[in-house]
């Protein structure tokens, strides 16, 4: 066939093909119009799941009579006016195919209202035909309404699912949506039915109840609250206690400068943060909003946007991943800040007064008194070695009234479980994960502390790459050395692998290194051989650690308290299990019904 120009409905439909895929592209493209039309609140109306009708209404700036048609023609838009402004794209929207792509496959009505004029104006568009607009009655801003989907392409709506399926992937589009602007007001229904009505959120108590309302109260509960700025780069929102992990990252929102991003750089980022307490298999969650230069990132990778591109991916990810890793380290007990009254001290158990433990020794006694009570009692049970220990506690142990966040123990269950006293009720401790986790992070302090200690290899390792591996392991030969490898080139695609760090296996080295640069053409960085490091500084942690029916002395149970209560990511183990729980006197009562 000769070459020809296509007519401007096909271009439209071939358009439509890469932005409109289903309903909930539609609801995408109109929600992020109104967005940066600077709307406060966004009313959403579907029906059939978004087949037979979607419609958004915003009291946004509005769009004038002059430039109504305008906007509903291709590659027109008031985003981006140059070059420039295409390198640092601030809004959400800014190809100007979305409106027309659209209404060539849908029945559409725009109207809309600008400030400065005096009526708002209307246009159907009907399978691409573009009428001139009429004078209709609106207040400021836009409403577009989509019918009929598909309608003139039986081929693109046969693939369209069922209305439930459908409007399943709506509505989970709307809610990251929702998640991106707290200082919008959003409706969405459905069928008539009202699914949420949510103000305006303009302070955090209130952006914590919209977080609520779209990943669940239990996510909020579980939730610890992160904001770190460095440079031009701002991390802020909320990530899951390892608690609250996922069998799938359906729960990971992620925002780049108030856009929904399914980004692998920082995606990673935050898995990698949760290496150290999270099991094998399980997904963090969280709700993280990355604020960086729009110079820095380009938003045009993708038609629908869904994906960006970092022009430097590598200070990206270490930025995300300190400032999460640093929010877990501060995972350990922590407790009220209530004390004792000066005339009612605290005891060495750490009991409340008025519940003293007849077998504990209260501060003030005098050593004979001590001594005396403690014969009777052991005498009354028989175990004169619960009293010696009991003995080497001595009153300095307790600060000044203070009673520390896991309280003081009172006894040990099964050989397994610490059982404590706190101000608040019983804190359970499982000590062999309590006692790894403390473990493994003096070992991990230790191995930083003293650098990477390397190991030459007696048969150096010869590695067939691709040459832009090989390239790639030339150009950041001091990234390599400061992980304590040792690369040579020694071909077009050879390497020679000379020296490893300690801590790693010699038969792993070459699987290790592969995996490393598939990482950094990836993602720019590669944390596997500090990954395997902390692996074999775990399995260490684990075989050292106390075992099951191991008796602890009450001295040994307390001191691992207090190590629990100054460690990083004390509340879970180094597989991921929670190392301690508590139950509040009220929690009790009820267990008892006592007060009823």
């Amino acid at each position: 066939m000769p070459i020809r120009q296509l007519p401007s409905h096909l271009i439209n439909q071939i358009a439509a093909g890469e932005v409109v895929e289903r309903p909930a592209s539609v609801v995408k493209e109109l929600l992020e119009n109104s967005l940066d039309a600077g709307a406060s609140r966004v009313e959403i109306d579907i029906e059939q799941g978004g087949i037979k009708l979607i419609r958004i209404r915003d009291n946004g700036c509005g769009i004038p009579e002059s430039e109504v048609a305008l906007a509903l023609s291709r590659h027109a838009t008031s985003k981006i006016s140059s070059l420039d402004d295409l390198e640092q794209v601030a809004s959400l929207g800014f190809r100007g195919e979305a409106l027309p792509s659209i209404a060539s496959v849908s029945r559409m009505r725009l109207t809309s209202a600008a400030a400065s004029g005096k009526s708002g104006y209307s246009v159907l568009v009907s399978g691409g035909q573009l009428p001139a607009p009429s004078p209709a009655p609106h207040p400021q801003g836009t409403t577009v309404e989509v019918r009929d989907l598909f309608y003139n392409i039986p081929a693109r709506r046969r693939f369209l699912r069922t209305e439930k399926t459908e409007f399943g992937h709506l509505n989970k589009l709307v809610r990251r949506i929702v998640l991106s602007r707290f200082p919008v007001a959003f409706r969405l229904t459905h069928n008539g039915k009202p699914l949420f009505d949510l103000a305006a959120a303009n302070d955090r108590p209130s952006q914590e109840q919209r977080v609520a309302r779209i990943c669940g109260t239990e996510f909020v509960e579980h939730a610890l609250y992160v904001e770190h700025s460095l440079g031009d780069m701002r991390l802020w929102g909320w990530i899951a206690r390892p608690t609250f992990s996922r069998s799938q990252p359906d729960m990971q929102h992620t925002y780049l400068n108030g856009r929904a991003v399914r980004d692998k750089t920082v995606t990673h980022a935050v898995k990698h943060a949760y290496r150290d307490v999270l099991f094998h298999g399980r997904y963090p969650a969280c709700v993280l909003f990355l604020e960086i230069d729009p110079k820095a990132v380009d938003v045009n990778a993708h038609p629908a946007k869904h994906e960006v591109r970092f022009r430097d991916s590598r200070p990206v990810h270490d930025f995300v991943r300190r400032t999460v890793e640093a929010a877990l380290a501060e995972t350990r007990p922590t407790g009220s800040d209530a004390e004792f009254p000066a005339s009612a001290p605290a005891t060495a158990s750490g009991l409340l007064p008025g519940h003293q433990h007849p077998y504990q020794q209260p501060i003030g006694l005098s050593p004979q008194q001590a001594e005396d009570r403690r014969g009777r009692y052991a005498r009354r049970i028989g175990n004169d070695r619960f009293y010696e220990s009991l003995a080497t506690l001595k009153s300095s142990d307790v600060s000044h009234g203070e009673i520390p966040p896991l309280g003081y123990a009172v006894a040990q269950l099964h050989g397994i479980y610490i059982l404590a006293e706190n101000q608040d009720g019983l804190v359970i401790v499982d000590a062999h994960a309590a006692h790894e986790r403390v473990t493994y992070e003096k070992l991990k302090a230790s191995v930083a502390a003293d650098g990477v200690q390397s190991r030459p290899l007696l048969i150096p390792i010869m590695i067939n790459v691709a040459e832009s591996e090989a390239d790639l392991v030339e150009a950041h030969q001091d990234y390599f050395s400061g992980l304590g490898l040792e690369i040579g080139r020694t071909g077009l695609d050879t390497l020679m692998l000379r020296q490893i760090p300690m801590l790693i296996d010699d038969r792993n080295a070459e699987a290790l290194l592969r995996d490393m640069l598939s990482d950094i053409v990836e993602t720019g960085s590669s944390e596997r051989l500090h990954a395997q490091q902390d692996e074999m500084l775990s399995t260490i942690a684990c075989h050292g650690s106390v075992r099951a029916n191991r008796q602890l002395t009450i001295a040994e149970m307390n001191a691992l308290l207090r190590e629990m209560e100054t460690t990083d990511r004390a509340d879970q183990c180094n597989h991921g299990r929670p190392t301690w729980s508590a139950l509040t006197l009220k929690e009790l009562d009820r267990l008892f019904s006592r007060g009823r």
